[in-house]
């Protein structure tokens, strides 16, 4: 079931809306009592992605989605104090390379899968617009556009995010790299009237990037928002972990919905192409971040989540959880959303020298 299309009014739907809120919860509980990485996330995230592929109603809200990336934008916001913000000047070519290497990943995966799948009718645009790093829904939009075949670019990022949400925190708890950040979080207690006041603030934020008709507004908007506050020297309240936890909760339920049963069942040599891609990137973005470190004195699992082929909220989330350079993680991955949204159509047309039909 697609979670965008879901707009649930009647009783059996809030039922499934309830049950699969509930299995989320009993599911993070369990994560944090086997202490899993991010648990909060990736508990929901592998409980409603199994109950669907088993074939249980399991039902998510888009405007609890929504809250919850609201929530997450205007936490991470308060990690880039003026003293951060002076910190990732002096990085932007660093975050520059990042995002030459997003762009070299995709080229040489959307190469792959169009070699291997073009003989089944597999477009070039197809594999081209699957094999962006980041903005899912964007380019999912922009192959229906120029008549590609958004269910298999909505496919290959789907299973390329929720692969890396996983792997990445095991591999980073395992390393024994958390705690590591190399900043402070901005405010470090709780002010009920500066939380308020951050969230009028944020949420509208959230308003202007949703009339402007911006990408991830809900995210976006109270993100840039929390940031302008914090780097001006306004230090409102921290954000409470219960409430981060519950955003990171419904954040793992919106990506596991995405996978029932006919999800598998379509096309799955290209699911298996996607998932082999997506190991096959992680480890050179390993080697690329490892290489980076010696240039740029950044922690080698700070630039991992950076250079990462993940999604943007899913990254700094990790690295906000293990403590691992947020303000850096957010920016890469900020800067390469532009970059993406921006650049990705021109360069299809200056690679393949004709315009994108309409």
């Amino acid at each position: 079931m697609a979670f965008d299309n879901i707009h649930p009014t009647s009783r059996q739907s809030f039922i499934r809306v309830a049950g699969t809120l509930v299995l989320a919860v009993l599911a993070a509980l369990l994560c944090v009592y086997l202490r899993t990485p991010l648990p909060w996330m990736i508990g929901p995230m592998l409980a409603t992605a199994l109950a669907s592929m088993a074939g249980l109603p399991t039902e998510g809200l888009v405007s609890l989605r929504n809250a919850g990336q609201w929530v997450i934008g205007a936490a991470l916001g308060l990690y880039f104090t003026p003293q951060v913000v002076g910190l990732l000047l002096g990085l932007w070519w660093v975050i520059g390379l990042g995002v030459l290497w997003a762009f070299a990943l995709a080229a040489v995966f959307s190469a792959y899968l169009y070699h291997f799948h073009s003989s089944s009718g597999v477009s070039r645009k197809t594999a081209y617009s699957a094999s962006a790093i980041g903005a899912a829904s964007e380019m999912t939009l922009m192959a229906e556009k120029h008549g590609a075949q958004p269910e298999l670019v909505a496919a290959a990022h789907s299973l390329r995010v929720l692969l890396v949400t996983l792997i990445v925190p095991f591999g980073l708890q395992w390393s024994g790299w958390h705690g590591i950040d190399i900043s402070v979080s901005g405010p470090r207690g709780l002010d009920w009237s500066g939380l308020l006041l951050l969230g009028m603030l944020t949420g509208a934020g959230c308003w202007v990037m949703v009339k402007l008709k911006r990408t991830n507004p809900w995210f976006i908007g109270p993100l840039l928002v929390s940031i302008a506050v914090t780097a001006w020297g306004y230090e409102l309240s921290a954000v409470p972990l219960w409430l981060t936890g519950a955003a990171q909760l419904v954040i793992g339920i919106s990506l596991g919905v995405r996978f029932t049963r006919e999800f598998f069942r379509h096309a799955p040599r290209w699911l298996g192409s996607v998932a082999l891609a997506t190991l096959v990137m992680l480890s050179a973005s390993a080697l690329f971040a490892w290489g980076l470190t010696g240039v740029s004195g950044l922690h080698p699992a700070t630039l991992l989540l950076s250079t990462a082929p993940g999604g943007i909220a899913e990254m700094a989330i990790t690295a906000k959880v293990l403590q691992l350079g947020v303000p850096v993680v957010t920016a890469f991955q900020v800067t390469r959303l532009v970059a993406v949204l921006t650049l990705t159509e021109p360069l299809y047309r200056l690679r393949y020298l004709k315009p994108l039909k309409v």
